[in-house]
């Protein structure tokens, strides 16, 4: 089979908790509703000009010639999960080079956009700075910038940005406004067994059980990505990815916040437990503390 680089727009698109629709309301119709909402997905694919490379599970991956197809058929296929009703979605697509086997497609862009999918939210459309580029002007001012991410097995970070996908106008505007110099800069400071790690406005960290992990935590109540933060609007966001969920204790709250699948802003200082309560420290707890850096 012939093998050709190419530029080409890569989708990812996850169907969100589908173990959870599994459980509640049983194998069949949960089977039957996802297939329902992957024959829209293929059709809104299919629409904007693009093609279903393949299906994975509760998942499609696809290919379309250009950026702005691939963005319209994001945008159409999360308007299709919402008339569905009963699940949610979450997207990510880039533009850049591939290599083509067949319709299938292989190489750096595509690791990116599985990247992107992972760290998408339910109902949210994620893409690169190479996507928004690619579109046409118009187009460009449904996104906005929300942090950089870094990608396994790339030196330098990506730039991750949303698609404004909701047709209504009740968006929150972005505050882009540069920060004056002398306000002060901010930094995340996580401790365990012993360990710290710093986190800045530009760095995003992964948490886990598994060895690719930027902080690995051995403990069997940890899932293999257990939650992620970075940095949003100036503050530190804790996004859980896991099984168990991921337990926040802020110092001086009144009360424990359990994360499942959601996210959290952190307080100035508190203890993240991964899978169980910060109240019981041990090997799956993280002490965290916010400070000032001249």
């Amino acid at each position: 089979m012939s093998e050709k680089s190419v530029q080409r727009a890569v989708l990812f698109a996850d169907v969100c908790e589908s173990t959870a629709i599994y459980e509640t309301i049983g194998d069949a119709k949960a089977l039957a509703l996802i297939n329902r909402l992957l024959r829209l997905l293929d059709e809104e694919v299919a629409t904007n000009g693009g093609i279903t490379v393949k299906n994975m599970g509760d998942s499609i991956v696809c290919q379309f010639r250009a950026a702005e197809p691939a963005m319209r058929a994001a945008c159409a296929m999360q308007e299709a999960a919402t008339r569905l009703g009963n699940l949610k979605i979450k997207i990510g697509y880039t533009y850049g080079p591939v290599v083509l086997k067949g319709a299938d497609v292989f190489g750096d862009t595509v690791n990116v956009c599985a990247r992107l999918v992972s760290l998408a939210n339910p109902a949210q459309v994620l893409t690169t700075q190479q996507g928004v580029e690619a579109l046409s002007p118009g187009l460009r001012t449904r996104c906005r910038e929300l942090y950089a991410t870094k990608v396994r097995g790339r030196n330098t970070q990506v730039s991750v940005w949303e698609v404004l996908w909701k047709t209504d106008p009740d968006v929150t505007k972005v505050d882009d406004t540069a920060p004056d110099a002398e306000d002060a800069h901010w930094v995340l400071k996580l401790s365990i067994g012993g360990d710290s790690y710093i986190v800045d406005h530009e760095k995003a960290v992964r948490i886990g059980r598994d060895a690719a992990n930027d902080i690995v935590v051995a403990t069997e109540h940890a899932s293999r990505l257990h939650a992620r933060i970075f940095s949003r609007d100036d503050h530190f966001v804790l996004v859980d990815q896991s099984s168990n969920g991921t337990f926040l204790m802020i110092d001086g709250a009144a009360r424990e916040v359990r994360l499942r699948r959601g996210e959290a802003l952190l307080g100035e200082r508190g203890w993240i437990g991964l899978g169980k309560t910060a109240a019981k420290h041990g090997g799956h707890v993280l002490r965290y503390r916010i400070e000032r850096r001249s």
